[in-house]
């Protein structure tokens, strides 16, 4: 059954069945997590959830501080409630040997914290402060803590396990007046709490508490979402082609087998039934071996997604039956599926044809293949002209790739036109008999050589797109970006999530405020007056001459539109006075300051320009460059493998003419070092040709970021990046075919 024809098609099948089985369990397993300070509060009421879609996720509406109260009060007068928790996170951060604490930004009034004292009594002052005992700060010690405002030394008063800053609540009721949820423990009725609440928010309840996991969370499970759906799409797509590949180069080197078949009478159903019994029960076995490799794959990569911030903090994998089972069929039937082209075609063999091959090519190029390719290359050509001049992102990236794919197409489908010049080129330095072989085997099975470098060009190409897309797209982005500071310098923030009013009292500070349930973002400019607002170009058409708004505090206010926003290095739909936004926000911190002075307080930097620009998007960009870096590892390794299960079945049905050359006075060592020259040949017309498409679809990029960035961008490649993968197929390239050169044996 697992014959060597059929090694490549196991191979393959295994490792997509376990990346199938692996991503799955991963994905069931990304569910929203309660939060701790609400694991013990049987029900939760969740303010109105603003109108946005799912994917900007917004912050619920919040309900302003005199709402809240009496909602809370009517829902503490329901039989079975025992304590009614106003929720409200603000931004407070201890700091440690002159340095912010990372990891540890948000406190919370003691009643919400959910935490058991280890020592110590609970905060009740105005500067009193729980810590967790992590923190090392002995209880009626000082602790430096910073919050919006500034630093300032809080006294500890008690101790908690692991991390946390707990407060007073009328602590909390200041720092964060608005609030977002109201907690109730005990064993209320939660149809009686629904009936209380009516419309003016969600009752929780269970696993749907889940619902009030930070918006950062759950942004990072979308993220994380989108990894691994695009890395099942990828490894089923990667699997189908290489099994394609298989089936379609095994069926053409049985072409004499199947045409006896159908000499002694089979008939074409006869054939197709025999290839796709055989395609199941490969696929069948190898699903076995993949899905238990899958699991163990899972196990080891909860760690990794959460550790590359893929997952949030406490993802763990739980087992889903129903996610092995799909992936155990899903081997079997991308197995067919692989199949099923070349049993189609090779049910169609008459017995006279098949037993009239050609041993040599007379024609490389058909007409229908020049058609293809030259109308697959002019349509790369018009999208390559539209990226130059797009004035959009969204309409580059989408004709970039467009004419990315249709250059590939066209690059593969042209190949045998151009494999004769490139063999001439590449091979004109080498000299002697095993250069002359090389030259000539490659010169005569044209088609052979374009067939074996393909999947090597559609290795590089994507991997010299897809990471020069996303290098360049940076670059640029960051050109902008410095191009709208006009300081020298730039105070940035360094280990906390922004700049505190002390460090930078003149800055932009944004925030989100609600229009019609729908949070925007709004930027506070000390130049501002109050009571007015400017509108962003892009955003003139949502507002009139007026906007009705609710602040993050819940207030509702009216404000008049005096004009458009100019632009800026901060982006934002409405341009707010900045004491207003204080005054509404108490935990609003600033991304940068546009100064020369260097901050004296805590958590502040002071970068040029430059460094500002590169640093500003940062995580964003070490998001988008790890799942660029997954992508690539995935789709190089299947092009790896194509190559070398290619080139293995190559060598193996060429075994006659390697015993040929032994017959004729060849050494194993020289057999062996024409089979290496051949396989780095193909690699290298491959890449040669993967990478010149990959730079003439990138071309158009660059230009239509300079056209949007008002400046000249450059394209930019990763190439040591490119160059190792290259290596990695060559070197597999010659694993998989000097073997079978080194076991040629002359025929007695």
């Amino acid at each position: 059954m697992l014959t060597r024809d059929w090694l490549g098609t196991f191979v393959a099948v295994v490792l997509s069945t376990a990346i199938v089985a692996a991503a799955l369990l991963l994905w069931t397993s990304s569910r929203p997590r309660v939060p701790d300070r609400f694991e013990e509060l049987s029900v939760v009421v969740q303010s109105p959830a603003a109108t946005n879609p799912a994917e900007f996720f917004a912050e619920p509406v919040p309900w302003p501080a005199a709402t809240a109260q009496e909602l809370a009060d009517r829902l503490g007068e329901l039989p079975g409630v025992t304590a009614v928790v106003q929720d409200r996170p603000f931004y407070a951060q201890p700091v440690r040997s002159g340095r912010p604490v990372p990891g540890l930004t948000t406190g919370y009034g003691w009643s919400a914290g959910a935490a058991r004292l280890v020592a110590g009594t609970p905060p009740t002052g105005e500067r009193d402060v729980v810590v967790g005992s992590d923190l090392r700060v002995p209880i009626g010690h000082e602790v430096t803590v910073l919050t919006a405002t500034g630093p300032a030394s809080w006294r500890v008063t008690g101790h908690v396990e692991g991390s946390a800053v707990l407060v007073a609540e009328t602590v909390a009721a200041r720092l964060q007046p608005g609030v977002r949820a109201i907690g109730l423990s005990g064993d209320p009725d939660p149809a009686a709490v629904r009936a209380v609440v009516g419309s003016a928010g969600t009752v929780l309840t269970g696993a749907g508490r889940g619902a009030l996991e930070p918006r950062a969370d759950a942004r990072l499970r979308w993220i994380g979402t989108q990894v691994l759906t695009a890395t099942v799409a990828l490894a089923g797509f990667a699997c189908v082609f290489l099994v394609a590949s298989t089936a379609a180069f095994g069926v053409n080197q049985r072409r004499r087998e199947i045409g006896l078949l159908r000499a002694v009478g089979a008939t074409p159903r006869q054939i197709r039934s025999t290839l796709y019994r055989s395609a199941l029960l490969v696929g069948g076995v190898a699903a076995t071996v993949g899905v238990v490799l899958g699991v163990v794959l899972a196990l080891v990569l909860d760690g990794f997604l959460v550790d590359a911030r893929f997952q949030p903090v406490g993802f763990t994998v739980h087992w889903e039956p129903w996610a092995l089972a799909v992936a155990f069929l899903a081997g079997p039937l991308v197995s067919l599926l692989g199949a099923a082209a070349s049993a189609r075609r090779a049910s169609r063999i008459g017995p006279l044809e098949a037993l009239r091959v050609a041993e040599v090519e007379d024609r490389p190029m058909s007409r229908s293949r020049w058609v293809a390719g030259l109308t697959a290359a002019a349509i790369g050509a018009a999208a390559g002209v539209y990226t130059a001049t797009a004035a959009d992102v969204t309409d580059m990236a989408q004709f970039a790739l467009l004419g990315a794919m249709a250059l590939v197409v066209a690059a593969a489908l042209l190949a045998p036109a151009v494999v004769p010049l490139l063999v001439r080129l590449l091979l004109w330095p080498v000299t002697g008999i095993t250069g002359s072989l090389v030259r000539e085997s490659a010169l005569t099975g044209v088609r052979r050589t374009a067939s074996t470098a393909a999947p090597v060009l559609l290795t590089v190409a994507f991997g010299v797109f897809i990471t020069g897309t996303v290098q360049t797209s940076t670059a640029a982005y960051a050109v902008r970006r410095a191009a709208t500071v006009d300081t020298g310098t730039v105070l940035i923030p360094n280990g906390t999530p922004g700049l505190t009013d002390a460090a930078a009292p003149g800055a932009p500070l944004p925030t989100h405020v609600y229009v019609a349930g729908a949070s925007v973002t709004a930027l506070g400019l000390p130049t501002q007056s109050p009571g007015t607002a400017l509108v962003s170009p892009d955003a003139a058409e949502k507002f009139g001459d007026s906007v009705t708004l609710t602040y993050a505090d819940g207030v509702l206010e009216t404000l008049r539109i005096t004009g458009q926003a100019p632009a800026g290095p901060i982006p934002a739909e409405l341009v707010l006075a900045r004491d207003v936004v204080r005054d509404h926000d108490k935990s609003a911190l600033a991304p940068a300051a546009f100064t020369a002075t260097a901050a004296t307080t805590p958590g502040a930097e002071l970068v040029s320009v430059a460094t500002y620009a590169e640093r500003a998007d940062a995580e964003e960009d070490r998001l988008v460059w790890s799942f660029t870096l997954l992508l690539l590892v995935m789709s190089a390794g299947a092009g790896a493998l194509a190559v070398a299960n290619t080139l293995l079945m190559s060598t193996r049905h060429r075994v006659r003419d390697y015993r040929v050359l032994r017959l004729a006075g060849a050494t194993p060592r020289q057999v062996a070092l024409t089979v290496a020259l051949e396989s780095t040949l193909v690699v290298t017309i491959g890449s040669l040709l993967g990478g010149a498409t990959a730079m003439l679809a990138l071309l158009g990029s660059a230009g239509s970021l300079a056209a949007q960035v008002g400046a000249e961008i450059s394209v930019i490649v990763p190439w040591p990046l490119i160059s190792a993968i290259v290596a990695a197929c060559l070197v597999l390239a010659l694993v998989a075919s000097t073997p079978s050169a080194l076991r040629a044996r002359p025929s007695r």
